[in-house]
C-alpha cells in the first residue's frame, strides 16, 4: 500500500506543510482584518483598550478559520498537486506504473486526518473562544452584539400571570448567566407593557436579578436602576437549551444537548444538522481533495495555473454553497437533519470519483 511506503509518506509531508502554510495565511489574514474591524467598531466603548481587542480577536479567530476549512483543504490540495506536476514528481510516479488512485491515497488520507482535527480540536476551541469573545465585548459596556440582532434568540415564560419574553445575547455559566438581556412584559390582551434592557441577569432561586437595567414604559421616561427582579419558574438546561445556537455548541456537547432538548420538548433540527455536519465534515475534506485533483493532475509545464485556480476555486465554491444551502433547510426541519449534512458530501465525491475515472480510465 502506497500509503505508508516512502513515496506515500513523502506526498503526505508535502501535503500536510502546504496545509499548514494556507492555514498560517489565512489566520493571518482573518486576524488583521477582524481585529481592523473590531477597532473601528468599538473603539468609543468605555472600557475598549488595545489589548482587549487583540485579545477578542484571538478569541473569535478559530470560528472564523472553522469556516475556511474546506476551502483551505482545496487550495492545499491544487497548490499540491500543481506543484508536484510542475516539478515532474507526478510524471515519474506515473512512469513508475502507479496509477492515480494509489499516489493520491496520501492527500486522501491528509485531508480526512484534517477533518478529524478540525473537529476533535479546532471545533471545541472555537466554541469555547465564541463565548469568550461574547462575555469580553458584554463586560466592554458594549449596547450591540457581533451577531445581528435579528438573530438573537428568546424564550417565553408565564408565572403569576406576567406573560413576558426574554433575549439575551450570550448564554454562560451553563445557563445560569444571560448577557446582554432584553425583557419585554405584556399585558393579558397581548399589548406590550413595558421592557427592560439590562448588562446582564443572574438566575436566582426563583427569579432573575438584572443589572444595570434600563427600564420603559408607554407614556413615561425611561428609568435607570442598578439592579432589578423578575420571577422566574425556570430552569437553567431550560434556558441555556433555548438560547444557544446550534453552531456555538462544541461537537462532543452536542448529542447530550440534543437529548436534552428533547426531554424539554423543544425542536432539535439545529442541533442534529450540525452534529452530521461535523462528522461529514472530514468526508466533505476528502471530497474537496477529488475536486481539487480533477482539475490538477493532467501535466502542463507552464500554462497550468489560471484555468487550474479558477475551475478549482469555481468547483468548491458551488459545493460549499449547496452545503451550507442544504445544512440551512435541515435547521429549519424543511429536510431530514441526516439527509441535509451527509447528501451534498455523497454527491460531490461521487462526483469527482467520476471526472477522475473518466480522466484516468477513460
Amino acid at each position: 500500500m502506497i500509503l505508508f511506503s516512502t513515496l506515500g509518506r513523502y506526498f503526505f509531508t508535502r501535503y500536510a506543510i502546504t496545509t499548514f502554510w494556507f492555514l498560517t495565511g489565512i489566520f493571518s489574514l482573518i486576524f488583521i482584518i477582524d481585529f481592523s474591524e473590531l477597532s473601528n467598531r468599538m473603539s468609543q466603548l468605555p472600557h475598549y483598550s488595545i489589548s482587549g481587542a487583540l485579545l477578542m480577536t484571538t478569541f473569535r479567530i478559530p470560528m472564523i478559520l472553522q469556516q475556511t476549512v474546506p476551502f483551505v483543504a482545496l487550495f492545499a490540495g491544487m497548490a499540491s498537486l500543481i506543484s508536484l506536476n510542475r516539478r515532474y514528481e507526478l510524471v515519474v510516479t506515473r512512469a513508475a506504473g502507479i496509477s492515480a488512485w494509489q499516489f493520491l491515497q496520501p492527500f486522501v488520507f491528509g485531508s480526512f486526518l484534517f477533518g478529524i482535527l478540525a473537529v476533535v480540536v479546532l471545533n471545541p476551541i472555537a466554541s469555547w473562544g465564541t463565548s469568550q469573545a461574547e462575555a469580553l465585548e458584554a463586560s466592554w459596556g458594549s449596547s450591540s452584539s457581533s451577531r445581528s440582532r435579528l438573530s438573537i434568540p428568546w424564550l417565553r415564560q408565564i408565572y403569576n400571570k406576567d406573560d413576558t419574553i426574554i433575549g439575551a445575547r450570550s448564554v454562560q455559566d451553563g445557563g445560569q448567566t444571560l448577557v446582554g438581556v432584553t425583557v419585554i412584559h405584556f399585558d393579558p390582551q397581548g399589548a406590550i407593557v413595558s421592557r427592560q434592557d439590562a448588562q446582564s441577569a443572574k438566575l436566582e432561586d426563583g427569579y432573575w436579578l438584572l443589572s444595570k437595567v434600563t427600564e420603559t414604559r408607554n407614556g413615561e421616561l425611561p428609568r435607570i436602576l442598578e439592579t432589578a427582579q423578575l420571577p422566574t419558574n425556570l430552569k437553567p438546561e431550560f434556558i441555556q437549551e433555548t438560547l444557544t445556537k446550534a453552531d456555538s455548541i462544541q461537537f462532543f456537547d452536542l448529542r447530550h444537548k440534543i437529548d436534552v432538548a428533547k426531554s424539554f420538548g423543544l425542536p432539535t433540527s439545529g442541533m442534529e444538522t450540525q452534529f452530521h455536519s461535523m462528522l461529514a465534515l472530514p468526508l466533505l475534506l476528502v471530497a474537496m481533495t477529488l475536486i481539487a485533483a480533477s482539475v490538477s493532475l493532467k501535466f502542463s509545464r507552464f500554462n497550468q495555473s489560471r484555468p487550474v485556480i479558477l475551475g478549482g476555486i469555481l468547483s468548491g465554491f458551488v459545493l460549499y454553497v449547496v452545503t451550507v444551502l442544504v445544512k440551512a433547510f435541515g435547521s429549519s426541519g424543511i429536510v431530514p437533519p441526516f439527509v441535509a449534512a451527509w447528501l451534498p458530501v455523497v454527491v460531490a465525491m461521487a462526483l469527482g470519483a467520476t471526472i477522475l475515472l473518466h480522466e484516468e480510465d477513460g
